[in-house]
């Protein structure tokens, strides 16, 4: 539903990395780390099994993992201390469930065109 948003916003994705939690999306962090096509953007959701998106960001940043690449949530999760610590954690955007193609162009192209 995402990666069909992004397009609809115009965005060309070459190559999607998925993962079902933030453990998950560490190591796919840390195996791309230092790679020639480096990442260009990083969603992730706040409620996730093993580990939740908010540790996954904290755990990034202390990591030093994809610095410099842009941060967005997705989440049902709209309280402002959630927010804050998404924030404090390195994300620079944020999009409430549910989202329209337009929302996320709104939150999203504006991080890739700053990066």
């Amino acid at each position: 539903m995402i990666e069909r948003a992004l397009r609809q916003a115009g965005l060309e994705l070459t190559e999607v990395l998925q993962a079902s939690n933030g453990e998950e999306a560490l190591q796919a962090l840390r195996d791309d780390h230092g790679k020639s096509n480096p990442l260009s953007l990083i969603l992730s959701d706040i409620n996730m099994p093993v580990m939740d998106g908010l540790q996954f960001l904290e755990q990034r940043r202390d990591e030093k993992l994809a610095v410099g690449i842009p941060v967005v949530m997705i989440t049902t999760e709209g309280s402002e201390p959630l927010v804050l610590r998404a924030i404090s954690a390195g994300a620079q955007g944020y999009i409430c469930k549910p989202f329209t193609a337009e929302q996320v162009k709104a939150r999203v192209v504006p991080l890739l065109r700053a990066a």
